[in-house]
């Protein structure tokens, strides 16, 4: 994993290099695209979890009895609607007694401003980690909307996990939550005019749910 900075993250390893490959190719068909978001996703995933607290514990093996070290943070993970979906499988795997929340936030196509249509999230409180996935990390406004409301409840960390992510929105987000570390398998070159990634791999959702 190479370390832009204090608070960005891209994880360079083999899985998400071959997984990328396959998801920008828009010869790619849905069945092929979903295999691959959630390869590559898994990866993230697990890359944003790093570093989260342990508890030890002695258990008995068949064999003899040993000590291991189990999660203990209280993780939220909330994934951004309707796109953030497609990271749902690989959290319930890798995150099975965390709890969920959704934000549902709708891009208006000219002005690229975030609107909030739906909004549901468990007890968060000072000992909770959230972590907002969302697979294409634009301009930020969607990321940064949820944030206004996250960091009002005080939580013990904020992270972010994406697949993609442009200059302009990380830019954005850490100038105004700069104490929020960003999780993703790739920095693209820049924003076009209708503020879509470049070379990015088209509209998330709508190819991992076969809505093109």
């Amino acid at each position: 994993m190479q370390q832009i900075s204090r608070s960005v993250h891209v994880i360079d390893h083999p899985v998400t290099t071959d997984a990328l490959a396959h998801l920008r190719n828009v010869q790619t068909d849905t069945t092929r695209f979903r295999y691959y978001s959630d390869r590559l996703c898994t990866v993230v995933m697990g890359e944003a979890i790093r570093g989260l607290g342990f508890t030890e514990s002695v258990i008995a093996t068949p064999l003899t009895e040993t000590t291991v070290q189990t999660l203990s943070d209280e993780i939220v993970v909330i994934p951004v609607l309707r796109a953030g979906l497609a990271m749902l499988s690989a959290a319930l795997q890798l995150l099975p007694g965390s709890s969920f929340g959704f934000a549902g936030l709708a891009r208006d196509e000219k002005t690229a401003i975030a609107r909030e249509y739906y909004w549901k999230l468990p007890h968060i409180g000072p000992d909770t980690v959230v972590l907002m996935v969302d697979p294409m990390l634009a301009t930020g406004g969607s990321i940064c909307h949820a944030l206004s409301k996250i960091v009002q409840l005080k939580p013990q960390a904020i992270r972010i996990a994406s697949v993609l992510a442009a200059p302009e929105g990380l830019e954005r987000v850490l100038q105004e939550y700069p104490e929020i570390e960003i999780y993703t398998a790739a920095i693209d070159d820049h924003l076009n005019e209708q503020k879509y990634i470049v070379p990015g791999l088209g509209d998330y959702g709508d190819r991992y749910f076969g809505t093109v």
